[in-house]
């Protein structure tokens, strides 16, 4: 496995066991899935990101890269992306919003709060699987941050 894949972290922030299994199945093709974490509601995807509640103790380095659903319990995505935006320790850490939402509203206010990319979620399975692994690659292999 080259270097830069070596630390893959991805912070997987989905609610649906179907919509988690099919992202993780598609980063396992593209070798980035042994080092994603997969929380299931906002509150959880914060409390990992800031270390707090059943986190406290893990380690504290952030996440290369957030894969954030919109609807979410707890909290939703939108005020998780604006939380994260928000804070100068976490501002770097590229989002992107992988939502069924294809609604101009949620689009605009991503954007608005500092979203990287924002992916309405196709419903074939092949091509979802596609525009995940492309999304992984890039963020993951491509892209660089500070």
């Amino acid at each position: 496995m080259p270097d830069e894949l070596s630390s893959v972290e991805i912070l997987l922030v989905e609610d649906m066991a179907a919509d988690a299994r099919l992202t993780l199945r598609a980063l396992e093709q593209q070798n980035l899935a042994n080092r994603v974490t997969w929380v299931k509601d906002g509150a959880e995807a914060l409390d990992y990101i800031y270390c707090r509640g059943a986190y406290a103790g893990r380690a504290n380095h952030r996440p290369k890269l957030i894969l954030l659903d919109l609807k979410l319990p707890k909290v939703d995505g939108i005020e998780v992306l604006r939380q994260i935006k928000a804070d100068e320790r976490t501002r770097s850490i590229p989002v992107v919003v992988l939502t069924s939402s294809a609604e101009e509203t949620d689009i605009v206010r991503s954007y608005r709060l500092g979203v990287n990319s924002y992916i309405v979620k196709p419903v074939d399975f092949s091509r979802f699987s596609e525009v995940v692994a492309s999304a992984g690659l890039y963020w993951m292999v491509v892209n660089r941050t500070p």
